[in-house]
């Protein structure tokens, strides 16, 4: 099954949002960054520097910084992040998707940096 990942793109020098799909082979150039890289605007034409601040699986599972890989685990979290309905120190068990983007990643979160 080819690629399909939805790109958010944040723009705060420009003060704007865009949204674009890429597919098949369009796509094969993000597999492999994770959260925290920085990427060239070539990989998804367009111009400047990009950095990768999260995203989402097929099955809606964020993806989460600091957990290796592309696999889905499950984490014990406090409140935050991807652990929303924990109280106030209280921790809880969550299901997320490792940070590198892989063949399952549905979106990706990019900021434009330069």
């Amino acid at each position: 099954m080819p690629a399909r990942i939805r790109v958010e793109i944040e723009d705060h020098i420009e003060k704007k949002h865009e949204s674009l799909v890429l597919e098949g082979e369009d796509a094969r150039p993000l597999i492999g960054y994770k959260i925290g890289d920085v990427i060239d605007g070539a990989v998804i034409k367009k111009q400047g520097k990009f950095k990768i601040t999260g995203g989402s699986d097929t099955s809606g599972f964020p993806m989460l910084a600091g957990v290796h890989g592309a696999a889905q685990r499950s984490v014990l979290l406090e409140r935050g992040r991807a652990a929303r309905k924990a109280k106030k120190g209280e921790r809880v068990r969550v299901t997320v998707r490792g940070e590198v983007i892989s063949e399952e990643t549905a979106q990706v979160n990019l900021v434009r940096i330069e």
